[in-house]
């Protein structure tokens, strides 16, 4: 069985019930996620051995967060206990028109404090096979740009393979600060995931003839894009989330995996969506799985992509699929019928 690592924040997540704007109601409810956390479950679910690493307070709600993971049998060995405080996100819901609105709470947080010598990466990749990090986790500070570029060259050392989402998150960081801290941290990468916007916020590369605001994908744009990347670092495999917002409710969503020689593309899904929260991140556990697995570059995006729209449909970040449920959408069988 494969052994993935991932690093990253879980935070405590506050939402209104349903689509409530943010105190319509005197109601919210308390979950946890955060990008890498979700591609943990997300592995978990598919049957890998999955580990997640971050650092928690050791109080009772740090200890929830942890529990949240172990729930879903994550691995939990290696998150460092200390600090003061989770972080929180509020996550008001769009629906038609109107859209989504995300309130960070994360300054000071324990793994925005952490320090460098906090984690044993040479423990933590023992017997490892893959390394997944996102651009939201070194943004949160100097310290945690040198915490991930620690881990980077342990993995490498190890001989395990680095997936990155390059995540952009302008809420925390600069276009200038995150073009320094990810092209360093870029070289040690080997499979690159990036959306429609986030190759050009972070490197300045853009896919030509596109309104990702209109529903105008230019599939030859991001050929361009994805092998504009791996040039520029070397990656392996490029992977790139094609998502044409209709509006909060309704959007069109595919994918693109390039491996060097081949670009192949996944079917589209038109989604209805419960909960967009986590989507690309339940991308990112998809194509992991699906690589590990051996699966071609056609059928790994195939997987990826069936994931994450399945995710669309599910409240909280989790991905609460199985393989096998991926694996009929994956096929062809969009109907949603009822399973008796």
């Amino acid at each position: 069985m494969a052994k993935i690592v991932t690093f990253g924040e879980l935070m405590l997540r506050l939402a209104p019930n349903g689509y409530y704007r943010f105190f319509q109601n005197d109601q919210m409810q308390a979950t946890f996620g955060g990008g890498e956390a979700n591609v943990a479950v997300s592995l978990a679910n598919f049957g890998m051995d999955s580990k997640y690493v971050t650092k928690l307070p050791k109080h009772a709600i740090g200890q929830a967060a942890v529990n949240s993971l172990r729930y879903f049998g994550v691995d939990t060995s290696a998150i460092v206990r200390g600090g003061e405080r989770v972080g929180i996100y509020f996550l008001e819901k769009g629906a038609s028109q109107r859209g989504s609105v995300c309130i960070y709470d994360r300054a000071h947080s324990a793994i925005q404090e952490a320090s460098p010598d906090d984690f044993d990466w040479d423990s933590i990749f023992e017997g490892a096979d893959w390394f997944h990090f996102t651009g939201i986790t070194p943004a949160l500070g100097p310290n945690l740009v040198e915490i991930c570029k620690r881990a980077c060259i342990a993995a490498k050392a190890k001989g395990v393979k680095i997936s990155c989402d390059l995540n952009y998150r302008g809420k925390l960081w600069t276009r200038e600060q995150a073009r320094e801290a990810m092209t360093e941290l870029c070289r040690y990468v080997d499979v690159c995931i990036s959306n429609e916007e986030d190759a050009k916020d972070v490197f300045g590369i853009e896919a030509e003839d596109t309104d990702i605001y209109g529903g105008k994908l230019n599939h030859e744009g991001y050929k361009s894009v994805a092998k504009q990347l791996a040039d520029k670092f070397g990656f392996e495999k490029v992977a790139i989330t094609l998502r044409s917002s209709i509006s909060a409710s309704d959007n069109d969503w595919a994918g693109m995996l390039y491996d060097g020689e081949e670009y192949c593309f996944s079917k589209t899904y038109n989604l209805r969506i419960v909960d967009r929260v986590g989507g690309g991140d339940s991308f990112g556990g998809g194509l992991i799985y699906a690589l590990l697995s051996g699966k071609s570059t056609q059928e790994a995006i195939n997987f990826a992509v069936a994931a994450s729209a399945l995710k669309h449909s599910i409240e909280g970040d989790y991905n609460r699929v199985s393989v096998s449920e991926v694996e009929k959408l994956a096929g062809g069988d969009a109907s949603g019928r009822v399973q008796r």
